[in-house]
């Protein structure tokens, strides 16, 4: 009954998601489209309005599909050997790209905390699932933070008796309210929360996928919060 309940709410949320988007789409659309003189620069701001709500109701539609697959369990892995602190530059450079078009005042920055003299850290993974999480957290972070910094970090460390990669998304934003905490991955965790929350569930289901953790908790004595997630490491340095 409560899981019908969710699933309910969890529908109307998703429906009001996708709704906001079209209206720009349509709206900005139907302008572009009538013959009343737009200066130049109004059409690249109605294009780029257009295109960035589209960009986001195309990761709806993935993360709706993503969904699918774990609650039918068909949320297939393709692992190869790759440089996981490779993958995360390449990730920082892009969002600090997206920082820069923003009025926001952030630092986002990778500081590796791991030996000196080693470079790379070789996992055996899911390139793209993993890129997914990171990307994840990121626009978590991004939502919650005006202004201060966000920092990822990378650490080699025990984890369940393991040797494990533990990469941590740390924002100096709202913090993350008590009440959410205890069900943030939880799928229809949405209500109290900007958006679906689908990113966190699926984050949290591509993580275990791979045998590793994921959790958040608030920065003690001071703002914001931090996101770690840990990844078995399979591959000897």
């Amino acid at each position: 009954e409560l899981h019908d309940k969710m699933q309910k709410e969890f529908i109307n949320v998703a429906a009001h998601e996708l709704r906001t988007p079209i209206q720009p789409i349509l709206g900005l659309g139907e302008v572009l489209r009538s013959k009343n003189r737009l200066k130049a620069e109004e059409y690249e701001e109605y294009l780029d309005v257009i295109i960035r709500n589209a960009r986001r109701l195309q990761q709806l539609a993935d993360d709706i599909l993503d969904v699918t697959k774990i609650e039918s369990k068909s949320l297939k892995l393709k692992k190869e050997g790759f440089d996981l602190q490779e993958l995360i530059i390449d990730i920082v450079n892009e969002y600090n790209e997206i920082i820069k078009k923003s009025n926001k005042n952030i630092n986002l920055a990778y500081v590796p905390k791991i030996e000196k003299g080693s470079k790379s850290i070789l996992v055996e993974a899911d390139r793209g699932r993993v890129s997914q999480v990171v990307s994840n957290l990121l626009v978590n972070a991004l939502k919650f933070t005006e202004e201060g910094s966000i920092i990822v970090t990378t650490a080699i460390n025990v984890d369940n008796n393991k040797n494990a990669i533990i990469v941590s998304v740390r924002d100096s934003g709202a913090g993350i309210n008590c009440e959410i905490l205890p069900q943030l991955f939880a799928k229809f965790a949405s209500k109290s929360f900007q958006g679906t929350g689908l990113g966190l569930f699926i984050s949290k289901s591509i993580i275990e996928a791979h045998d590793g953790r994921i959790w958040a908790e608030n920065n003690p004595g001071e703002k914001g919060a931090t996101f770690t997630f840990t990844l078995p490491l399979s591959i000897s340095h």
